[in-house]
């Protein structure tokens, strides 16, 4: 399949132009998509493409966001909703979690909420505290809402397009830090979809087993490259997806490797690291040759200043020490 390099805001954008091209039903929504085309421009030119019927500029409300995007879906619609960052989505929590995770089984299978609410997500370079969540997990949580954290444009290109297709609700996250490395993205065929809930292995190894996601997964596949100098042979797991999880595709490695470390970019408290851990506990117990470790941000609201906003957050040579530690 031809492939060429793109940023993946560019990988994002390509998927969201095919598939308004595709499905008139599909349209975009979200605080300054239109004529500010996009804050990350994701949007960039769709308001001259399509007009302000299908890429619609909203007042600065993410719960009004999120709630016509929900009714636009239950009407036949598929909304593509962006929220500004993630950070905001904490207000529109109940469109999301409270209705579009349960409309469906609470109707009956009568309805379907098949929209999509992108979010970029995690470190935003002194964004301060309040702007610069990675609260994944947390909508991961609820039954219902598929949630999607693409590491490579790649990846993003395949997951958004899927998830725009899918009958279900889809949180589909994007790490800020992330929008602007480049990597392959498919450029001959419009209907390359990922399939949601699958996991990839990024790199193959046989000693250690390294379970991440999103921009967890540059810090992993880094520290892999690093560690296989002293000769650590690691292998990466990005999941993908946090709901469905893709436990099959990490006992399968746990098996061979015998040994795990977690990173996310988020918080350690009730966290994705936490579900992990306990699910190799229950089910690869015998095969446990050391205890899982986690590498997370530290528990506490990210500072503002540089140096100690770095201090907080994971990094490579954390996941070496921690490597190390259990090898």
């Amino acid at each position: 399949m031809a492939a060429r390099n793109q940023p993946m805001r560019e990988a994002l954008r390509k998927a969201l132009h095919e598939e308004m091209v595709r499905d008139e039903r599909v349209f975009v929504m979200g605080e300054e998509v239109g004529l500010w085309q996009g804050t990350h421009r994701v949007t960039r030119g769709f308001y001259d493409e399509f007009g302000a019927r299908r890429v619609r500029d909203t007042p600065i409300s993410e719960m009004a966001i999120a709630g016509a995007a929900v009714g636009a879906a239950m009407a036949g619609l598929r909304p593509v909703a962006e929220l500004m960052t993630i950070n905001f989505a904490f207000l529109a929590l109940d469109a999301i979690v409270n209705h579009a995770a349960k409309i469906h089984y609470m109707f009956d299978g009568q309805f379907t909420v098949p929209a999509v609410f992108r979010a970029a997500s995690g470190w935003g370079d002194q964004a301060t505290a309040t702007h610069s969540h990675t609260p994944e997990p947390i909508f991961a949580h609820f039954p219902g809402l598929y949630v999607g954290c693409p590491a490579t444009p790649g990846d993003a290109y395949g997951m958004l397009k899927a998830s725009i297709r899918d009958e279900n609700p889809v949180l589909f996250t994007e790490s800020i830090a992330l929008y602007s490395k480049p990597g392959p993205v498919p450029d001959d065929d419009p209907d390359y979809v990922l399939p949601i809930g699958k996991g990839d292995i990024k790199r193959e190894g046989s000693d250690v087993t390294i379970v991440t996601y999103a921009r967890g997964v540059d810090w992993a596949l880094d520290a892999a490259g690093r560690l296989e100098k002293d000769g650590i042979d690691c292998e990466v797991v990005d999941m993908r997806w946090l709901r469905p999880l893709d436990m099959d595709l990490v006992f399968e490695s746990f098996r061979k490797t015998n040994r795990c470390v977690i990173v996310e970019e988020s918080l350690p408290m009730y966290s994705f690291g936490s579900e992990i851990a306990a699910q190799i506990q229950e089910h690869c117990f015998d095969y446990m040759d050391a205890p899982v470790k986690r590498v997370t941000a530290m528990d506490v609201p990210l500072p503002y200043a540089k140096e100690i906003e770095l201090m907080a957050l994971p990094d490579v040579r954390k996941v070496i020490d921690a490597v190390k530690e259990i090898v």
